[in-house]
């Protein structure tokens, strides 16, 4: 991503913030995987909002106003012998001709500095409770300043919530990140079709899941989160992660996967037969989910509710239900007492960006939030049937079903990002077959 659509988004955080203020946002940390092994570094994505730097032990801030430059980024020193070890540092050089930073220290130095940048300002944004030895740190900072009031030191005097005004930023995509969603979406269909294709009776879950692996790395994408590879009984439980089991013929294999691209999230859920053909049982049930997904993505449009498609996707389940004997009565009274979460249990979506659960507010006071222009979200309803659910007939059992695609808000409805990956049962079978 250009350097000029970070510094255009931290300009529209200054206008936001006003005079005398001062923004602190501490970057990721390395974390220990065991001993001496680290997890692969994931940055903070409010951090890699606002610079683009994915390096750990980093500190952004901005002083709207600052002679000197209103962007400062505190960061690692260059070291030939730990980027011997370790790889390559930006340092402080990096920080400002790469990364367009109008001033860069050592992390070092940040007890030295710091304390005298806060000194004069009005309010501190940060995103207090995050990184809590990171909270002390300030405090302590303020607490200094205070302790020199009487020599004539202005201490802040408000802690304001970054996010809150971030986060709303966040939830509106420019195009340039909407180029990465789309690209993020089209590695993940191709990544969904190998296993389609590849999925056959005596195949593991975990051999599924390698085929992710391999068109992710492919292509330079990382998982956004844990690839959910589950068959039979496995798919109808929601967050199943342990990808073990051997596939069975006559069963379901429900794959909810993603990637991301320089950390923007593809997020797809497809569920197909094993053996390549769905049984009368396991067909009944997926229309139903398709037709609810359809009704979900009709409602997807500017002025609607974010609740719309999930009381369209609501509906349509609880009335399918009924007509398989499922559950039974009036559908609006069963919707009402909420009965068809029995079998869908969770929301018709979420929003999608660099984060796969990604921020912004879903309801605005007391009222659902209305959907506009350059918002991404998922459509995700699903229907999952245990085995021995009580007053259910055995032919139903352990059909888990959940269709997912990324679906980005338009001027005109929706786009759905993710419309290359087939969902109609007619088109799976040929992809498989073929």
């Amino acid at each position: 991503m250009k350097p000029t659509e970070f510094k255009r988004r931290r300009s529209q955080l200054m206008k936001m913030m006003g005079k005398n203020t001062i923004a602190i946002l501490p970057s990721a940390s390395e974390i220990i995987r065991n001993r001496d092994a680290h997890f692969p570094f994931r940055q903070d994505s409010d951090f890699l909002y606002l610079t683009g730097f994915n390096e750990p032990d980093a500190v952004m801030v901005l002083m709207p106003g600052r002679k000197h430059g209103e962007y400062i980024l505190f960061c690692r020193e260059r070291d030939p012998e730990q980027e011997t070890w370790n790889g390559r540092r930006a340092g402080q050089e990096g920080a400002i001709e790469i990364y367009g930073a109008d001033d860069s220290f050592p992390i070092d130095d940040i007890d030295d500095i710091l304390p005298g940048l806060l000194e004069g300002t009005d309010s501190i944004y940060n995103v207090m409770g995050r990184y809590p030895d990171f909270d002390k740190r300030l405090i302590g900072w303020v607490n200094h300043i205070k302790e020199q009031s009487r020599a004539g030191l202005h201490v802040p005097s408000e802690f304001v919530a970054l996010d809150y005004i971030l986060h709303d930023m966040r939830l509106y995509k420019s195009r340039e990140e909407l180029r990465l969603m789309r690209k993020a979406a089209a590695i993940n269909v191709r990544a969904h079709q190998r296993a389609m294709k590849l999925c056959a009776p005596g195949k593991y879950e975990y051999q599924l899941a390698a085929e992710f692996d391999h068109e992710y790395r492919s292509n330079n994408a990382n998982h956004a989160y844990s690839a959910i590879v589950g068959g039979g009984a496995n798919g109808c439980i929601l967050h199943y992660t342990d990808n073990t089991d051997e596939l069975n013929d006559g069963d379901l294999l429900l794959i909810d996967a993603g990637c991301e691209v320089e950390g923007y999230a593809s997020d797809i859920t497809r569920t197909f037969p094993v053996n390549g053909k769905y049984t009368g049982a396991q067909r009944e049930v997926y229309d139903i989910v398709l037709a609810a997904h359809q009704a979900a993505v009709k409602k997807v449009k500017p002025g609607n509710h974010w609740n719309d498609p999930h009381n369209a996707a609501v509906r349509v389940i609880t009335r399918g239900l009924v007509e398989l004997k499922l559950l039974k009565g009036n559908v609006n009274k069963l919707i009402k007492e909420r009965a068809y979460r029995k079998f869908y249990m969770h929301r018709t979506g979420h929003w999608l960006g660099l984060d796969v659960h990604d921020v912004g507010d879903y309801k605005v006071g007391d009222q659902w939030r209305l959907l506009e222009p350059g918002m991404v979200m998922t459509i995700e309803p699903g229907i999952y049937i245990p085995a021995h659910s009580r007053g259910v007939h055995r032919k139903w059992w352990d059909i888990g079903i959940r269709i997912e695609d990324d679906v980005l808000v338009t001027r005109q409805g929706c786009e759905i990002l993710t419309d290359a990956l087939p969902r109609k049962p007619v088109e799976i079978e040929a992809l498989m077959a073929g």
